[in-house]
């Protein structure tokens, strides 16, 4: 079955007028179907906060999604916490998007640059604009920091735990994160 999947078998009909209830896969309650359900959505929105962009977020939530399934298929209670294994896995795969795309740019030509798409501009108050052109200003592991701490509300120890650094590391980082943001928005204005 795959992740995209309805949790189980359509109902069989009895014979007798009535249906049987609805099979489900083999899964405990909050099993891969579900937590795909509850999850993709706002881990897609962390992926385009660290890659800036939507289809290469979602591909990099599914290929999380994949890795878990691969890995762990039904048997999620085997992980002590499947979001935190998600997230991390969605940050590396951001960063190895990064790294690929690093690597493309040092080595052709820049492409010309497309205009916004019409419905950027509604949908972001110039202020939004301003402060996510400025956090694209700041250093890979600054921009994670900042992201997971303001957007997902993680603490410092789930932080430190995500991107496989020290609480200090992550403490440190953010104060820098912050003060270049602010330096970059005040130099707006």
């Amino acid at each position: 079955m795959g992740i995209g999947t309805a949790a189980g078998p359509a109902p069989s009909g009895r014979g007798d007028g009535t249906t049987a209830p609805a099979l489900r896969a083999p899964s405990s309650p909050s099993g891969i179907e579900e937590l795909y359900h509850h999850r993709r959505l706002s881990l897609v929105r962390l992926a385009v906060l660290l890659v800036d962009d939507v289809p290469t977020a979602e591909d990099v939530v599914q290929d999380a999604f994949t890795a878990l399934f691969r890995r762990h298929g039904h048997r999620l209670g085997t992980l002590d916490d499947p979001e935190a294994y998600l997230r991390t896995s969605v940050v590396n795969g951001a960063r190895s998007v990064l790294r690929r795309r690093r690597t493309v740019r040092a080595h052709t030509p820049e492409p010309e640059r497309h205009a916004p798409a019409p419905e950027e501009d509604v949908l972001l108050h110039e202020d939004h604009r301003e402060v996510l052109a400025a956090l694209r200003t700041l250093t890979t592991r600054q921009r994670e920091v900042l992201v997971l701490r303001y957007w997902s509300h993680l603490t410092e120890a789930e932080i430190a735990a995500t991107l496989g650094l020290s609480r200090g590391t992550v403490k440190s980082t953010a104060s820098r994160a912050i003060d270049a943001l602010g330096r970059r928005l005040e130099g707006l204005r």
